[in-house]
């Protein structure tokens, strides 16, 4: 097991993925000065409608853009490996912040193959409500963590999808979410475009009767 200090929040972080943070909290400051004068990494462990979950995503500082004279800083992280908590510390001995034993979950198939039609659906998403996304990296990352915060799935969805130790099986998680929402999606557009034409004069096809 590995010890990591903790900074739970209401969000889902995935690995590969970069996250700017406001640091502002005496005891967060604490925990991320740590990080930069000892560069080791911490862990944001997922803290859902009140809960800690148990399963997170350590993380390392790569950069301080900014320190404040009250010692409030901007920094810049990036997601490395997922984790599950194992023994739960509030706080850490000695310190402000929280901590714990963690076990790092393997990532069994890191296979950067995409399911098309997968690809097809988050394209159709994106047709329908008229915005460009870009989802491709230099860098490689499993498709399901470049585009899972990028097409409607719930903060609960979100930290199913992190539990999922495969890339195949995230994909067909992703695909589940699309088919059941791009009716909806379909519709609501269908339903602005109604309204936006709503006491515009009609060209209407004749009828036979």
């Amino acid at each position: 097991m590995n010890f990591l200090p903790l900074f739970p929040l209401n969000l889902i972080v995935f690995p590969h993925e970069d996250l700017n943070l406001h640091i502002f909290e005496p005891r967060y400051r604490q925990l991320i000065n740590e990080c930069l004068d000892e560069k080791k990494t911490f862990g944001i462990p997922a803290f859902v409608n009140s809960k800690l979950l148990g399963y997170g995503t350590e993380v390392e500082v790569k950069q301080l853009s900014k320190r404040y004279g009250d010692g409030r800083m901007d920094i810049k992280t990036k997601g490395l490996r997922i984790f599950r908590i194992v023994d739960f510390q509030n706080p850490v001995k000695e310190k402000l912040y929280a901590g714990g034993e963690v076990v790092f979950i393997e990532n069994e198939d890191l296979s950067g193959e995409i399911n098309s039609y997968l690809l097809s659906l988050v394209e159709k998403l994106y047709s329908l409500l008229k915005v460009k996304v870009d989802y491709d990296k230099p860098e490689y990352a499993p498709f399901s963590y470049r585009i899972v915060h990028k097409i409607g799935v719930s903060l609960e969805e979100e930290y199913e999808l992190l539990t999922i130790p495969t890339e195949k099986q995230r994909q067909e998680k992703l695909i589940k979410h699309l088919e059941l929402i791009l009716p909806i999606v379909a519709e609501v557009e269908r339903t602005k475009e109604r309204i936006a034409m709503n006491g515009h004069f009609k060209e209407l096809d004749a009828l036979e009767f």
